[in-house]
């Protein structure tokens, strides 16, 4: 049986939080959570009432904090367990709800259990990772190391050489070292999670945003079915917390959804996917060239985007939500190719989509990506976009009183880099656009998570696009010259063109209007109607 979808996630929007980037509150040159908590009030004049996390616990580092030491223990760096129980106890006084990143499929070579996992003798926790049964017996199809321990066999890695797999067994087991996964191997390590789950909740968080969430099963079928069958046991733990919530970095929400039983699912901009097509689509053409949609001069297409969108949003709608975001710790930031005023169209889009919008830190003033830094803590082409945070302009733009050589990363030294304090000053700026259009999401039922979605024009490769959320049309435009649409062709699916001579625009960028029996969308612009 399914549980219901928690209540709040209606009105969600989520703001992500990379804590070594986001404020330094003691001057050492890292964020912490005492800063995360001195910018609350901040978020919450976002419109943003929910936060997601990146990894805190104990943790060597290698991967940014995604090679856990101590699951139950949070990183020196960032404070102490009791200061994140006070960060809950902060957010929620505010009204925000906080999800931190679980990291299921791996931990750091350097946690306590891969340490026994690897002696010699069998122990309770011999079975807690993927190891073959001799010393130079390799993994078809996986990376592993040899060599490293005293255990007469190899082991499996999941992503990086200081990321040992842990073991949830292989769906159909082909070598005698290969566990089935209701073996006791597999079976302890779903509930080692349970209990990492279980602790977090019991302090105050409110659910989990999970790490490489279809990675679990080893030789999965193409269904992941499976891995499916473990997150179903797994989310049990749910029972005792209704109001937890669950996203997954997954990109399939059929599977992460309706089969695996997640609340969102990502909708991830990975090359030749629908959402690529939108600010990305650099990423996935040989020729590099940028044909994204919001592109003034792109002439991207937004049926490429509704062929890949639709057929998951009709999957998950009524179980879960799909979740767009601006972009994250592993993605470059949109400003990298988009100008403000394009990246304006693309904010107002996403945050009048169904589903639960997410915010990367800085997004909302247009951080931009620093290709040219070197890599900080595994993350190589991923360092860019994991810059301090732009407060104000100050000492290190207002993130840390320390020293610049002391920072995580360096600030962007460029004399126009955005900051915070400069566009709150700026009615106009990318800041307040994102401020606006979330209080119009919180006050528009039709807007919010669940609320129906139904396209209205997308011809001309969507150049204008008009689609329907309930009682509220919206046309955007991201081309440079002006479009129109005339009002019969929308009247087949509104019922009526006279619906748009009693409705008001709720929102507007550049021009946009009723004119002549025409719905006319000016250059570069977005429109919101009441009906």
């Amino acid at each position: 049986m399914s549980r219901a979808l928690p209540e709040w996630l209606k009105t969600a929007v989520f703001y992500e939080i990379y804590p070594q980037s986001f404020y330094d509150s003691n001057g050492d040159g890292i964020g912490d959570f005492q800063g995360i908590i001195e910018k609350l009030d901040y978020i919450r004049s976002l419109g943003c009432n929910a936060l997601w996390i990146n990894p805190c616990f104990d943790s060597p580092f290698k991967d940014a904090g995604y090679d856990v030491r101590d699951y139950k223990k949070v990183a020196a760096r960032y404070g102490t367990n009791e200061d994140l129980y006070r960060l809950f106890d902060e957010a929620h006084a505010r009204g925000i709800r906080v999800l931190l990143d679980l990291v299921p499929g791996h931990t750091s070579e350097e946690h306590a259990w891969f340490q026994e996992s690897g002696k010699a003798e069998p122990n309770e926790y011999s079975g807690r990772y993927i190891w073959t049964d001799y010393w130079i017996r390799g993994i078809a199809g996986y990376p592993y190391i040899g060599g490293e321990c005293e255990r007469n066999g190899v082991y499996m890695l999941n992503f990086f050489k200081c990321q040992p797999a842990l073991n949830y067994g292989f769906l159909n087991p082909t070598e005698n070292w290969q566990d089935g996964m209701e073996d006791e191997g597999p079976l302890a390590t779903r509930e080692a999670i349970k209990d990492i789950m279980r602790f977090w909740l019991s302090h105050g968080c409110d659910g989990f945003r999970v790490d490489m969430a279809a990675s679990l099963v080893k030789n999965d079928d193409e269904a992941k079915s499976g891995t499916c069958k473990v997150w179903r046991d797994l989310l049990t733990v749910l029972e005792d917390y209704p109001e937890a919530a669950m996203v997954a970095e997954w990109n399939d929400q059929p599977r992460a959804i309706c089969s695996a039983g997640f609340d969102m699912d990502f909708y991830l901009d990975w090359p030749g996917n629908g959402y690529n097509s939108l600010m990305r689509d650099y990423e996935s053409r040989q020729d590099g060239e940028d044909h994204s949609y919001f592109r003034k001069d792109g002439r991207g297409d937004i049926g490429r985007f509704l062929a890949d969108y639709l057929p998951k949003y009709e999957a998950a709608r009524g179980k879960g939500y799909v979740s767009m975001l601006t972009c994250n710790h592993d993605t470059p930031r949109p400003s990298y190719k988009l100008d403000t005023r394009e990246l304006k169209l693309a904010y107002a889009f996403l945050l009048t989509m169904p589903g639960v919008p997410f915010i990367y830190y800085g997004d909302e003033i247009g951080m931009r990506y620093l290709a040219e830094l070197p890599t900080k803590e595994g993350g190589y082409t991923r360092t860019g976009s994991r810059t301090p945070m732009q407060w104000e302009n100050s000492r290190n733009l207002g993130f840390s009183e320390g020293l610049p050589m002391d920072l995580y990363l360096s600030v962007d030294a460029a004399e126009d880099a955005p900051t915070v304090e400069a566009q709150e000053q700026d009615p106009e700026s990318l800041l307040n656009l994102v401020r606006r259009a979330n209080a119009l999401r919180a006050q528009e039922e039709d807007l919010q998570a669940d609320a129906p979605f139904e396209v209205l024009y997308d011809e001309d490769g969507g150049r204008p696009f008009v689609y329907r959320r309930g009682q509220i049309v919206i046309a955007v435009n991201p081309d440079g010259k002006e479009a129109s649409v005339p009002l019969a062709k929308l009247a087949e699916k509104l019922g009526t063109a006279d619906a748009f001579e009693a409705s008001r625009i709720l929102l507007q960028i550049g021009e946009g209007g009723v004119e002549d029996g025409q719905l006319k969308a000016g250059a570069q612009s977005f429109t919101v109607y009441r009906m």
